[in-house]
């Protein structure tokens, strides 16, 4: 059985992952459905505060990571974290800030399955509750 504590950082890693991806998914549907019953003006991007839940969710997710990296006794499963995390970083980054280059907006669910893929399979697989197990 999988056994989910917030005490656990994996916990903690796959909730922020997972409200993360809500939050993508519902953001086009909730801004175009207000987009319908007002000017262009007004609507026409996201709020600060809510566009602001982007950076919350990272910042979660980079606590989850070096903790969760921590206390892992599997050295693929770190980098794949690690790796993950800088992929949503690098795209939520992009796509609100920099700019760099044009990526569709679904590529945002790649790394973010990742993440929550592989703090799961950390929670269930590789978790070190002790300093003698790594």
């Amino acid at each position: 059985m999988l056994n989910i504590s917030f005490q656990k950082p994996d916990s903690w890693g796959v909730l922020s992952s997972t409200l993360c991806m809500i939050h993508c998914i519902a953001t086009p549907f909730l801004f175009l459905a207000t987009a319908t019953s007002c000017s262009q003006t007004c609507c026409s991007a996201a709020p600060v505060w809510y566009q602001w839940f982007d950076y919350l969710f990272i910042f979660i997710s980079l606590f989850a990571v070096f903790y969760s990296t921590k206390m892992s006794s599997v050295n693929w499963i770190k980098y794949a974290l690690w790796i993950s995390w800088l992929g949503l970083t690098f795209v939520i980054l992009n796509a609100n800030i920099f700019q760099w280059f044009y990526l569709s907006n679904n590529i945002k669910f790649i790394p973010s399955f990742a993440l929550i893929g592989f703090h799961l399979y950390n929670l269930k697989f590789c978790r070190c509750d002790d300093n003698n197990c790594c």
